[in-house]
């Protein structure tokens, strides 16, 4: 079983994932490093807005900040990604093989309609 710890790291990870504006942040930050007026660019939402998500994405820790002289600037940290990579693991290997078996299924049926006169 997950410490609750764990399992409060994966909620704060899956609500910041959960918003299509902090999903688009993602996206730009996979390509470099960017400032909150280059991931506003990419936004229909004010530099307020992008901040606050920019604070969920920080706190699920999928994005870290530094400073270049005047400028704040994001990079993306995908170790919570790997992380949440592995945790859904288990449940698709438990997909894996029940979709498994529904393929064997639908086989089985398919050879019994053609063995039917």
């Amino acid at each position: 079983m997950y410490p609750h710890g764990y399992i409060n790291q994966m909620d704060a990870l899956l609500h910041a994932l959960s918003d299509e504006s902090r999903r688009t942040m993602l996206n730009t930050l996979r390509l470099g490093p960017a400032t909150v007026g280059q991931l506003a660019d990419q936004l229909p939402i004010a530099r307020p807005g992008v901040s606050r998500h920019l604070r969920v994405l920080r706190d699920a820790g999928l994005v870290e900040a530094h400073y270049e002289a005047q400028w704040r600037v994001y990079s993306l940290r995908p170790e919570p990604l790997a992380e949440l990579d592995a945790w859904l693991g288990s449940y698709r290997t438990l997909w894996e093989h029940r979709m498994d078996a529904l393929h064997t299924e639908i086989a089985r049926g398919k050879h019994d309609q053609r063995k039917t006169p």
